[in-house]
Parts: structure tokens; sequence; C-alpha cells
């Protein structure tokens, strides 16, 4: 979604690189870039003119601060105000003192409230929470459907009393709802009240109507961040129509702008709480207003990419494939496990978007193919158990049926082979802290290792044992000269030299020697 404007401010970082020291047209002439990537990223422009303006404070201050050069001074103040417009510290929810705490979702119809509802269940049941369900949106045809299949896949109890499609009294839900939630020891209770196309005064009454009959202690806004510039009136008017406390960014996934998750939380004051990033009921996460900063400056989200691999990733099977790799037995059967393991994660195209500096390989990310994954898999599991154990048995015949086998061809199945045995060989090298190709020995890798390496030794001379020639007749002759050379050299010891013998020096020269 931020692909745009990520590389409109990153460019305009551009003409800072290299240069000494800031001047005010410098200065300008990077917020002017970034204040045109912010307004074709329909960022309201009230909240446009309020960064520009804290920027442009905080570069002039930054002058006459020597401590970063200009390119990183700016890039710093950018950051911090971005983490400020996107709401600053990450807020928790606000959990009841006396069980069940409710939550109630309000929004516009097609912002995702129902699929969310299902989201923001699954996330709470798997940090212990006993989760309901109430659907409440008995307007929209078979939303109340919709809601028990989401909540069936989510693993969370639907209270559905009344079948929807304009039957029933959706305050009376909500309240026999929550009234279900004490009497049955529920933690959490999530209400899915219904929305509208546009925003008009009977889904604010009724929204107002269910608000007051569950007394919600949070209150979150589902806001489509697709809607450019409509968020700043569909989230004022809610605000003052119905009140929230916090705001879920749907479809962030999508292909927009931005400008709604940029601007929601300068112009209303509330935060933005959580983030769905896809159709599946996984992809949903809290937002961090820091890391989504990080995003669209291309400096990566390593922390969340840590987070989906904590959750994916089980301690003691990596404990184990970090001994294979150092042995040098890693076999397809452990890569076969280790890529099912990645795939839990996510997307391998939005996994790769979280590396710093992937800005860089915009057109490459965009034509990653993610069914190649897919091919890869079925490469493998066109093997026999022995054939993945002990790949050198892989012969032209195996390969053949290898590749029939997985719909590919001979090609992919070398291909995959030599990649094979390339990375389990730097594996096996990083494994035993000797660096990978290109980088020094651990500790220390990389290039800069080499400035706190010895200098190496100068070219030996003609004469020394590994500098003689391969010419006979030279070779022959360096050899006379260096049994020259060692039968005129005086003989000598560890402490000084002795002209007739090599004896060990006596007590009185080892003295002087200390002195």
């Amino acid at each position: 979604m931020f692909t745009s404007l990520s590389d409109r401010i990153t460019g305009s970082f551009k003409q800072l690189r290299g240069k000494g020291r800031l001047s005010e047209s410098d200065i300008d002439g990077t917020i002017r870039e970034i204040r045109r990537a912010l307004l074709e990223a329909d960022v309201a422009l009230p909240v446009v003119r309020e960064f520009t303006a804290a920027v442009r404070e905080k570069a002039g201050e930054s002058l006459k601060s020597q401590a970063l050069n200009p390119a990183q001074q700016v890039i710093k103040i950018v950051n911090d105000e971005l983490i400020e417009i996107l709401g600053g510290d990450t807020r928790e929810l606000h959990f009841a003192s006396h069980p069940p705490t409710v939550v109630m979702l309000a929004g516009l119809q097609g912002a995702g409230k129902t699929t969310l509802a299902g989201k923001l269940g699954k996330w709470l049941r798997e940090r212990d929470n006993k989760v309901l369900l109430v659907a409440s949106d008995l307007q929209r045809p078979n939303a109340v459907n919709q809601l028990q299949i989401v909540g069936q896949q989510a693993g969370v109890d639907v209270w559905a009393p009344e079948p929807g499609n304009g039957v029933g009294d959706p305050v009376q839900v909500a309240r026999s709802g929550v009234e279900h939630a004490k009497a049955n020891h529920y933690s959490i209770v999530i209400v899915d009240t219904a929305g509208r196309l546009g925003i008009d005064e009977e889904m604010m009454e009724q929204a107002r109507n269910i608000r007051d009959a569950v007394r919600p202690n949070e209150t979150l806004f589902v806001l489509d961040a697709m809607i450019g510039q409509d968020a700043v009136q569909t989230s004022i008017a809610f605000r003052d129509g119905v009140g929230f406390t916090g705001v879920v960014l749907s479809k962030l996934d999508g292909d927009a702008r931005g400008g709604a998750a940029l601007s929601v939380r300068g112009v209303t004051g509330v935060p933005v709480m959580f983030a769905s990033t896809g159709e599946k009921l996984d992809d949903f996460e809290r937002f961090h207003a820091d890391r989504m900063a990080s995003r669209i400056l291309d400096m990566g989200d390593i922390l969340t990419l840590i987070e989906q691999a904590q959750k994916a990733f089980d301690e003691k099977e990596a404990e184990d494939l970090a001994d294979k790799m150092a042995e040098g037995s890693f076999t397809l059967n452990d890569f076969l496990a280790q890529l099912q393991q990645i795939r839990k994660m996510g997307s391998m195209k939005k996994m790769l978007g979280m590396m710093p500096g992937m800005g860089q390989y915009r057109d490459q990310l965009e034509n990653f193919d993610e069914r190649e994954v897919d091919r890869v898999e079925a490469i493998v599991r066109s093997m026999t158990p022995k054939e993945r154990n002990e790949p050198k048995i892989l012969d032209g015949s195996r390969r053949r049926r290898i590749a029939a086998g997985s719909g590919t061809t001979v090609q992919e199945v070398n291909s995959l082979m030599d990649r094979f045995e390339q990375a389990k060989k730097l594996m096996q090298q990083v494994s035993r802290g000797g660096g990978a190709p290109g980088m020094g020995s651990m500790p220390g890798m990389g290039k800069r290792s080499k400035a706190r390496q010895p200098a190496a030794s100068k070219k030996r001379k003609s004469g020394t044992k590994k500098g003689r020639s391969g010419n006979p007749a030279k070779r022959a002759q360096q050899e006379r000269e260096e049994a020259q050379r060692a039968a005129n050299q005086p003989k000598g010891s560890s402490f000084g030299v002795k002209k007739d013998t090599a004896e060990t020096p006596d007590l009185n020269e080892l003295a002087k020697f200390l002195r």
C-alpha cells in the first residue's frame, strides 16, 4: 500500500547524500518533495501541513548538530514525525476489571467488520482468552451466517439468537449476548454491528443504542484503508456521532495510496490499534507506528518478521536443525520441513518486503512468483525417502522420474539440487563460524573486517623456499645462493648473536637482556 509513498520519500533523500553540511535550500527542497508525496498519497491537508512544519522546524535545529551526517539527520527527523502522526506509542486494549471485556465494532458497510471480528477473536483466543462473538448486524443479508462461519474458522463461539436478514432487534441481541457471556464466564465479548453504504442518522442512532446497552470497554472504528480522503469525513462523523477509542485499518494489503492510515490519527486524535493485512484470519496484527514508519522509509520491519517466525517455528526443531547444519547432515527432508514452517509465516513476498532496503528491488519483488515455492515442494515430494536422505544417488533416470512426477522439467530438478548443495555448504560454514563466501571469518565478518586484520606480508624475495623459480637452472642458482647465505650467517640464540657457537647464553647475558 505504501509503495509509491515510500519510493517518493526515500527518493527525496538522495540529493542529501554526500553533502557535508545542510543548507536552507536543501531542507526546503526535501520538504517540498515530501509534501508532494504525502498529498499524492491522499493524506489529509491539515496533517500534511502539521507534518511538514514539524520537519522544517526540527531540520533547522539540526543544522547546528554534527552528530549525524545531513541525510541521516533528515531521515531521523522524518522517521520521528511519521511515528508521531501514525500514533506514537502502541496502545494496549483496555480490559475490564471484572470480565467480560466488551469490544464493540463500528464502521461503514463493506469496511470488513464481520471478517475482522473473527480475526480479532482468533488473535485474542491465541492469547488465552475465552471469546464470544455477538451477531448484532441483522440488516445485511447473510451477515449472521457469515459471522457463524468466521467464528467456526477462528475457533470461537458465536451468539446469534436471531436469523438476521431484517429480522430481530440488534440492541436486544447485543444486550443478551453480554448477559450470556457473564453467565458462561467468557473473558471477552466482540459485538459486530450493522453498517451502511453511507453515513446516516439512522445508523448512528442504532450504534449509539447498542453502545448504551452494552457499555463497551473499547469501541473500535473499522476503517477501510483504501478509501483515501473519505477517511477524514467518515472518521470525524463516527467520532462525533458514536465515539470510538481505537481504529482498526482493514485492507492494508491493497494497492491504494495509504492516506487513510496517515490521516485518521492526525484528524481524530485516536490511535490506530490493529491492522488487517490480508484475507486470511491470520493476516491480522497489532499496529506499531514505529514499525510502519520504518516500512515507509524502506528500513524494514525486522521485529514483526521475528515475531512471525517465533510463532511459526518450533524451538526444539530449530535447535535440531542448527545442529544438523553444523554437522553437514542437513537433508532434503529437513529442507522440506523448514519450507513448510516458512510458509506458515505467510506470503513470501510480504516477508521479503519486511527486509531493510528491499525498495531498490521493488520490480523483482513484484514479479516474485509465489508458485515457485509450490514447484520446489512438488519436486521434493516426488522423491523417495532414500533419495531425500541421500541426494547423491540422483542419477539421470531418477531425475527424469522426479520431473515427470512433479510436473516440472529435468533442468528445474537439476537447478534445485545445485542450489540445495550450495546452501548446504553455506549453512555448514556459517554454523561453524566460518562466515559466508565474500565475508571475513567470524567474529567480524564482512569487508570492514579487513581493517582489523594485519597487513598482508610483502612479496617474498627471490631465493626463499616458497619463492623459488620454476626454471631448473634459475632454481639451482637460487639454491646455491641460499646455501651460501646460510653458511656465512653467524649462528645465534634467542637472546643475542654469538660469533662462535649456538650454545645457550650464560646467566650474565640473560640478566643483561632482561635489564
